[in-house]
């Protein structure tokens, strides 16, 4: 079996700009201690094919969990064990793994059995900030809001993928990262719902040498920045005077990044402010939609060195 998932499944651009995006829903086998079989989702813009997995290579040393090297069209593509990972008891022998592509990374992830792919409101993605594994985003309701709604556990793959390979390239060095001098008196606030790319982020934004705040999704952001309006007026100030951009990823519980941006620019409190997307989901589908909602930039993760251009030549142009 070989499904690409460029071309029927991709989401199109009108179910992106209405704060839509489309789940892959899956099983790893039963749960350790409940014995059930649990769903599991991934972001369609993520998967790029679903394939049987050829033959696996196993590499001497390797991490736990990683079961080694398999030849898809010719690319040697490492292989992570996912239900091993989640405590996961496969139940059947299917081999089926989701060959991902995020973050200028390429990795494909064993999985028991592959269930449908749904289109979802963001909306319907709660965040999981207490979840016990460290290893999930958000838990999506399937059924949107009728009150026994299904759900389904989507997976943290940026936090996975340092867990297995905690020398990854997603740890770009930031050494010889730009200094960068803002505004006086403001500060990047930033919204990220991987605890992982939080890190990532603030240890870049650290050496660029600027102030900023971190906060878990857009919902926390626009909130955030409301609150920062409100005291800056009573101070004789605009938000844009203690804010100086906002950076957001895309794929966030609660509130998204497209809507985040879209809210900020269609509302005069915060005009001004530059708003900078930084996202794993990288290709010409996710920056089209991103400056369709007013992003005045967009960065792949997780390439500190592109930031702090990006944030720069924004700061410059604003």
């Amino acid at each position: 079996m070989s499904t690409p998932l460029n071309t029927k499944t991709a989401p199109s651009s009108s179910h992106t700009a209405d704060s839509k995006f489309q789940l892959l829903l899956f099983r790893l086998g039963d749960s350790a201690g409940s014995g059930r079989s649990e769903l599991f989702g991934i972001n369609v813009f993520k998967v790029r094919e679903i394939v049987v997995a050829p033959e696996i290579t196993s590499i001497v040393n390797a991490p736990a969990h990683a079961m080694g090297l398999a030849n898809v069209r010719g690319q040697l593509i490492p292989v992570i064990d996912l239900p091993a990972l989640s405590g996961c008891v496969p139940k059947t022998n299917s081999k089926i793994v989701l060959v991902t592509e995020f973050a200028r990374t390429t990795q494909a992830f064993l999985v028991d059995e592959v269930v449908e792919i749904i289109q979802l409101d963001w909306k319907h993605l709660l965040a999981a900030d207490n979840n016990s594994s460290g290893l999930l985003s958000g838990v999506a309701r399937i059924d949107g809001d009728v009150a026994d709604s299904r759900l389904a556990q989507v997976l943290d793959v940026e936090q996975i993928i340092r867990n297995v390979f905690p020398n990854s390239q997603t740890d770009s060095a930031n050494s010889n990262i730009q200094k960068i001098k803002l505004p006086e008196g403001t500060s990047i606030l930033f919204a990220d719902d991987s605890a992982i790319a939080r890190m990532l982020v603030e240890e870049s934004l650290k050496t660029m040498g600027v102030a900023y705040s971190a906060v878990k999704n857009g919902k926390e952001a626009w909130e955030r920045l409301g609150q920062i309006h409100s005291d800056a007026v009573n101070h004789g100030k605009r938000a844009k005077d203690k804010v100086a951009l906002v950076l957001t990823d895309l794929e966030m519980p609660e509130m998204d990044g497209f809507t985040l941006t879209r809210s900020i620019k269609n509302d005069s409190r915060f005009a001004g402010i530059p708003v900078i997307v930084y996202s794993s989901l990288t290709g010409s589908a996710s920056e089209g939609h991103a400056s369709g909602v007013g992003a005045d930039a967009y960065v792949a993760k997780f390439e500190p060195n592109e930031l702090a251009n990006a944030i720069s030549t924004t700061l410059t142009r604003g």
